[in-house]
């Protein structure tokens, strides 16, 4: 049974493999987050390795906060771009399957069309720049699948669901930009595509399936009509008002348009991609649930 790490295990998708680990019984999975081993730290993943022995890793671990991250580049080029690194060159020292995820912000986000993975990378941020770092380095991994991914959300920690969850509540109506496009991707969905990736890595090993991968929900939308869908279904009494993103500045610079073209991981892998819509409202039952 092969032991595979999964790093920032706290986080949305950490967590999410938690939920579902159970179902993956080929697999004996060591969960951990900077409390049990920091990834920043080669020395330590050295050590971890030697008293564990896994034979996979898979990194949920980064540095999210895309506006303090513009600030705060050190942090955010050392969790993002070394720790991954780190991670790479224990792959690659021990012929480990190494599973990162990036994002969409490695792209300008001036397309009209669905980004591919072989798509010019053009970073238009501190976070993207890093994230972009991250996956050059995890590319030195003897087997690397970097899979990117856009507009993540899920029953744990902040995200844009649970915000406007929060603000539909206290507020009639709030402002939400319209002219930024992508498709909202739930992290229990990413989670299976991940889970069943390692299966099909391990049960094949001399496959060379090395590469990088896009994995969103299915179909599009603008912030604003993620908004207005989340309050539909939340039931909640909210109106949402369409402005431009000019009207609502950020410190960092959001992609206009991240749409991520998914055949190559449907195809490789087989892997099955929900409807936005119907992966919101299976989220929003969740949160219902917990509450």
């Amino acid at each position: 049974m092969p032991k595979i790490l999964v790093t920032g295990a706290n986080g949305q998708l950490g967590n999410e493999i938690r939920i579902i680990a159970s179902n993956y019984t080929s697999f004996d999975f060591i969960f951990t987050d900077v409390g049990e081993l920091d990834i920043t730290k080669f020395i330590d993943i050295q050590k971890f390795y030697s008293e564990n022995k896994f034979e996979g890793i898979i990194n949920c671990a980064a540095y999210t906060n895309v506006d303090k991250a513009e600030n705060d580049t050190v942090n955010a080029d050392n969790i993002n771009a070394n720790a991954v690194k780190n991670l790479a060159k224990i792959s690659g020292q021990y012929q480990l399957p190494f599973i990162h995820i990036s994002t969409d912000y490695v792209f300008d986000g001036e397309s009209h069309i669905p980004y591919t993975e072989d798509a010019e990378t053009l970073p238009q941020s501190v976070y993207g720049i890093t994230k972009l770092k991250g996956e050059e380095f995890a590319k030195n991994a003897c087997k690397y699948f970097i899979i990117r991914t856009s507009w993540l959300y899920s029953s744990f920690g902040k995200n844009f669901v649970k915000t406007m969850l929060r603000l539909g509540t206290e507020k009639d109506e709030i402002n939400v930009v319209y002219d930024q496009f992508g498709s909202p991707t739930y992290a229990a969905d990413l989670a299976v595509a991940v889970l069943e990736i390692a299966l099909q890595i391990f049960k094949i090993p001399e496959n060379n399936l090395s590469g990088i991968y896009h994995f969103s929900n299915e179909g599009s939308c603008s912030w604003a009509e993620f908004a207005n869908e989340i309050m539909n279904v939340a039931n909640l009494n909210c109106k949402i008002n369409q402005i431009a993103s000019e009207a609502y500045p950020t410190i960092a610079k959001r992609p206009k348009y991240s749409l991520l073209e998914k055949t190559k991981i449907k195809e490789t892998f087989g892997i099955k991609v929900p409807f936005w819509k119907d992966s919101l409202k299976n989220c929003l039952l969740k949160i219902k649930e917990n509450n």
